[in-house]
């Protein structure tokens, strides 16, 4: 955080003419900059720069660095070997050099023989036996009543000694790093997730007996589903049952008009269906990561079509999905089209602010734009919500396990390489880090047990990923995510540092309680980091369905708060222990607050600009949307 404030220093007023479309030339692409160290020797400027001058070689050591490297992260889904590599090292030297561990590792495994010892010999004399051993509350893999049968329960139990065991012999290793013990204890237990002897044929019972009743039919049917997949894999398509969700028809369905279009994004403004609305319009940010229309699914949970029928003028920005051509551009071209959209949404609702809201990235990318608009004295936003959006990146979760120097200097290779980053790279890492549910389950119920999961709009949504050009993810991963850059107020927006502490409009803050992406704990550090009005909701749900919360969903619950500005911080374990829960979908508070924070109600905004003779006015969800 910037130690000192700074003034504004002059006041822009909202524009009623958009920006011009313009797309600049991209510059030629260059691989990531390698550092040597300079010589020692003296020597003259002329004989130094002579001495250090790169001879053009297509066959340079550099350039066979770049392939090498580039082929092997295609394999490996752009993880890593060396950084995983040096962490095991790391752990295996310092436990090597640590005798008292070891000791306590090794009583460790006596207690965890002598109690499995007696559950076996109490149901060998009973024939029952309570267990030894309970999973976690959330691993559902052994909660089926066959498991509790011999040898099941015994078998189980074994692999849960085993894999707790394992917990304690990667954890608490005097001398290493947090972060390296995590990345150790984390790959050592995808390594046990994967022998869990609940994925084989022969250990599982629930396949045993679901292959009995069937006569062996569901291991037919699994086949033909792993080669479905595998061909629909190999060949770009969706996951099954995806085609059944298609924007424009059973999702992103509110009706709408794209009103501008650059080459980065399209400009979507939605219909409105109340006789008056809010006089200041909503602007949303999605993230780039991902098609837009998760807060536009279908016509029941849309976050879209709920604040238009609650009387808002709404914006959605659809990012354009690059390609190797969009290789160079950057996280200024990404600002600046925030901008360019602020620009025609002023020109469409002129002489009023605009609430603004970010989702996940999105909302990264809006607090940036929000912090760089205070420094310059910009007042265009009235508000700003966050939706699962980290600004402070110290302690992102097991996310924090595929960033490192080595990962992005390994991930920047391949992007050199391809010029942007593949979904397929982008969906490894996430599915790792929730592996049970999203590769040992699907496996387990759709080529064992021969089940097809069914598809739903929020599954459909999450297989229709984008792109992310060379540049801009480069410089995401290493500015914000790896240097931490905008919460210590470093990160640069034309070339001047931002402040989150500059941001004084209203914030309504949204973390989920089960985000995997985006822990609520590091959502929570706004607190820290700003010095405005903050409502802060915690919600049940993960990273997108704890957003997708709409109103009538069952099991849905939610915490809010108001903090002011001045107020005593309150540490999130209290904030979490004295905030009431509520039952429900915080969607309606989002609303109360955005019209406490509204004037009055006013008719509803012409749809585009008034001069939009040559510009874009198809239907939503647009074009952009569509590309693959």
């Amino acid at each position: 955080m910037a130690d000192a404030k700074r003034k504004p220093q002059s006041k822009s007023k909202s524009k009623t003419v958009a920006p011009t479309q313009s797309v600049p030339e991209a510059p030629v692409a260059t691989p990531p900059a390698t550092s040597e160290r300079t010589p020692r020797d003296p020597m003259s400027p002329e004989l130094r720069l002579r001495c250090n001058e790169t001879v053009p070689d297509n066959y340079s050591t550099e350039t066979l660095d770049h392939a090498i490297k580039a082929h092997l992260a295609r394999l490996t889904l752009g993880i890593t070997p060396y950084g995983l590599s040096s962490s095991f090292f790391n752990w295996w030297i310092h436990l090597a050099g640590s005798p008292g561990k070891q000791l306590r590792l090794v009583e460790k495994a006596g207690r965890k023989a002598a109690r499995f010892a007696t559950a076996t010999s109490m149901h060998a004399l009973n024939g029952s036996a309570a267990p030894c051993i309970l999973p976690l509350d959330y691993d559902k893999r052994f909660d089926a009543p066959e498991w509790q049968r011999w040898p099941y329960n015994l078998l189980y139990q074994s692999f849960l000694l085993t894999q707790q065991w394992w917990y304690h012999a990667t954890n608490n290793i005097d001398g290493m790093s947090r972060r390296d013990e995590r990345v150790v204890s984390f790959a050592a237990r995808q390594m046990l997730d994967m022998m869990s002897p609940s994925n084989g044929l022969w250990t599982n019972p629930e396949v045993i007996a679901h292959t009995a009743r069937e006569g062996g039919v569901n291991l037919v049917r699994g086949v033909q589903n792993l080669i479905e997949d595998w061909e629909r894999t190999m060949s770009g398509q969706p996951p099954v049952g995806a085609e059944d969700y298609q924007p424009g028809q059973e999702v992103a369905v509110t009706p709408g008009k794209v009103v501008w279009r650059s080459h980065l994004l399209e400009l979507i403004q939605y219909a409105p269906q109340t006789e008056t609305v809010a006089p200041e319009p909503i602007l949303i940010v999605p993230a780039w990561i991902m098609k837009y229309y998760i807060l536009d699914l279908s016509a029941h949970n849309s976050l879209v079509r709920y604040l238009v029928e609650q009387g808002f003028t709404v914006f959605m920005i659809s990012w354009r999905n690059p390609d190797a051509g969009d290789r160079d551009l950057g996280m200024a071209e990404y600002l600046a089209a925030v901008d360019e959209a602020l620009g025609v949404v002023n020109g469409i609702v002129p002489d009023t602010k605009v609430h603004g809201v970010g989702y996940c990235l999105g909302g990264t990318l809006l607090s940036a734009k929000a912090a760089q608009m205070a420094r310059d004295g910009d007042d265009r936003l009235k508000t700003m919500s966050l939706f699962a959006t980290q600004t402070d990146f110290e302690d992102p979760g097991e996310l924090q396990l595929f960033i490192s120097e080595s990962q992005v200097s390994f991930l920047e290779h391949m992007m050199w390489d391809q010029g942007y980053l593949d979904t397929k790279q982008m969906a490894g890492a996430f599915q790792l880090l929730r592996s049970n549910d999203l590769i040992w389950s699907r496996y387990v119920h759709e080529y064992l047990m021969g089940r097809r999961q069914p598809m739903f709009d929020l599954m459909a949504w999450n297989a229709d990923a984008t792109r992310m050009p060379y540049k801009m993810h480069s410089e995401y991963l290493r500015h914000i995510f790896l240097n931490n850059e905008l919460a210590q107020g470093q990160y640069e927006v034309d070339g001047k540092p931002v402040a989150l502490s500059d941001i004084k409009v209203p914030v309504f803050c949204v973390s989920t309680t089960g985000d995997h992406v985006a822990p609520w704990q590091s959502v929570y550090k706004l607190h820290l980091l700003s010095d405005t009005d903050i409502t802060f909701v915690l919600t049940s749900g993960g990273h997108n369905a704890g957003i997708v919360s709409e109103p009538g969903h069952k099991g849905r619950s939610y915490q809010i708060a108001h903090a002011r500005d001045g107020d005593a911080y309150t540490p999130p374990e209290d904030w979490l222990a004295q905030t009431p829960m509520k039952d429900g979908s915080w969607w309606v508070d989002l609303v109360h607050w955005l019209q406490e924070q509204s004037g009055t109600a006013t008719k509803p905004p012409k749809m585009g600009l008034a001069e939009s003779r040559g510009l874009p006015s198809s239907d939503a969800p647009g074009t952009y949307v569509f590309q693959r």
